[in-house]
């Protein structure tokens, strides 16, 4: 009965309607700054996005250039060369040992790097689903923050009436 007798005050009402505005206000004030980052970051993943695009391209021309000597890359390495090179120096025997080792292990990678160069057309794709997927995970943050305020409104109720 108490409850439903008390009265609130239209001052106080008054004073939670404009603290609410300062609140509302104060929020509007932080999306400026924040979407400048998000300006200023995107445009700088796309500045280095390029610069790598750039490059695989570069790799891609030369390894093109690789395959189109393929049949005579083969031929010359199954063919044994033992007579027909000039004889090397032990001293650079560690070396020429280190560089069969890359030259393998270069031969080995061959193919997933061709697989990375076949995946460059699909970049701006990716490119358009992750600005999208950021988007989304902006607007269920901004949810949240909702979501996070009303909670601890409704915590604060709770607060009150059991404190009466």
């Amino acid at each position: 009965t108490l409850d439903l007798t008390s009265r609130k005050t239209p001052c106080f009402v008054k004073f939670s309607e404009m603290e609410k505005m300062a609140n509302i206000q104060a929020e509007i004030n932080e999306v400026p700054p924040l979407l400048l980052s998000v300006t200023i970051v995107s445009t700088s993943q796309f500045y280095f996005i390029g610069e790598k695009c750039k490059i695989l391209q570069d790799m891609n021309r030369h390894l093109e250039a690789v395959l189109k000597e393929k049949r005579a890359l083969r031929k010359r390495l199954i063919k044994p060369r033992c007579q027909e090179t000039l004889p090397i120096e032990v001293t650079f025997h560690k070396y020429i040992v280190e560089l069969l080792t890359e030259a393998v292990t270069f031969i080995e990678n061959l193919e997933s790097h061709m697989q990375t160069l076949r995946s460059i057309p699909q970049i701006p794709n990716m490119m358009k689903n992750t600005d999208i997927a950021l988007t989304k995970m902006e607007l269920l943050a901004m949810e949240l923050e909702e979501l996070t305020e009303q909670i601890l409104k409704w915590r604060e109720l709770q607060k009150e009436v059991y404190s009466d």
